[in-house]
């Protein structure tokens, strides 16, 4: 006679009926989520260049990081670290902490953001709106030592900068480079000269520059950045011990130091882009678009008419890919308040005269900073 062994734990087997139905109601989510919009815009100075932009702020989290959000559950799901009824931690300045905050309410869990008290009101009000708790940290330095504290707790650590790199599958499944190249399959020019992306945890451009080489396209990645932030840093000197120079008022990307999610030799060029360039940039998408988006939109934008210059300069035709990250709404109170600005001796308006001016000659001039 045949004996199963009998697990040491009484409740793994509805431990495990548990798991299974929170990745089917991911697996149903990510069935009903539709796309996002690939946006076209041609510029009267850039003759032959096609720009593109990936609207992300439509995710039903309203940001591009609803994909990393779903991944990290997955990830967790998959790897036995996540429990019915077990509580969610992790640390971010507002955008993941949002979907992940949305996503824990999908499965029924509790959720706790770790943020930096700077953080934009609205981002902290969105938070709270879909059940998550704010754990607010002064210093944006302590705010990984914080998650860590209460995953010591029992809670589950999502940990999107340890993990974002290899949570995504970079291959395939939909991923953010998958579903651009896909889009650009019947434009004039289906091959990007170049996809831009901002560095926040590193998983975007870890999963775009590692799905070009497993496609081996000749596209170029650059990851745009504020200037003298971590990304910048290390990517320059090759040093993980790289420490930020300068600190940034874009949220989302420039962060203090190199996270374990920056993958530096799948990045073609790096482009720093003053604050005041990508605050700028981010009120002049909303001329172009008819709609706000956040300050990493704008450092995108800035970024993508620095490289189609140099391309126009060399006479090259092509198009260039980048990303619309989060909606501007979440700014309303920061980026987009001119009082707000002002307290912080902001003008944006050089900036602008010369961004407007590149869309219609072709020719970059150098912003000051």
């Amino acid at each position: 006679m045949n004996h199963v062994p009998q697990s040491g734990h009484p409740s793994s087997e509805s431990e495990r009926r548990w798991v299974h139905g929170a990745l089917e109601m991911l697996a149903q989510e990510a069935a009903r989520s539709a796309d996002t919009h690939l946006l076209k815009l041609n510029f009267p100075g850039f003759d032959g260049i096609d720009f593109y932009f990936k609207d992300e702020s439509v995710h039903p989290s309203g940001s591009l990081k609803h994909r990393l959000a779903r991944s990290l559950y997955l990830y967790a799901l998959c790897n036995g670290r996540l429990r019915a009824g077990q509580a969610v931690v992790d640390a971010s300045s507002g955008s993941t902490a949002i979907s992940e905050a949305w996503f824990a309410r999908l499965l029924g869990l509790s959720f706790t953001a770790v943020m930096p008290a700077c953080t934009a009101p609205r981002k902290i009000r969105d938070v709270q709106a879909l059940g998550g708790r704010c754990d607010l940290v002064d210093d944006p330095a302590q705010v990984h030592a914080r998650a860590a504290g209460h995953a010591a707790r029992g809670a589950c650590h999502l940990d999107q900068f340890g993990l974002a790199e290899r949570a995504t599958d970079w291959r395939g499944n939909n991923n953010i480079a998958e579903s651009i190249l896909q889009q650009m399959v019947h434009e004039p020019h289906p091959v990007p000269a170049w996809i831009v992306c901002g560095a926040g945890t590193g998983g975007t451009s870890a999963t775009i520059g590692r799905n070009l080489r497993y496609r081996r396209l000749d596209t170029r990645l650059c990851v745009a950045e504020p200037p003298g932030c971590g990304f910048a840093e290390g990517w320059r000197t090759r040093s993980r011990d790289t420490l930020a120079r300068l600190p940034t008022l874009i949220e989302g990307i420039g962060r203090p130091c190199v996270e374990p999610g920056f993958l530096f030799d799948v990045v073609d060029h790096v482009i720093e882009v003053p604050d005041t360039a990508s605050i700028a940039a981010a009120w002049l998408l909303e001329e172009l678009l008819g709609r706000r988006y956040g300050g990493s939109s704008g450092t995108n934008l800035v970024a993508c008419l620095q490289l189609a210059a140099a391309m126009r300069a060399r006479g090259e035709r092509g198009s260039i890919v980048s990303l619309l990250c989060d909606p501007g709404v979440r700014y309303v109170e920061t980026l987009f308040n001119p009082a707000w600005l002002a307290e912080r001796n902001i003008d944006t308006a050089p900036a602008r005269e010369a961004l407007q001016l590149c869309l219609a000659s072709g020719r970059w001039m150098p912003l000051q900073e």
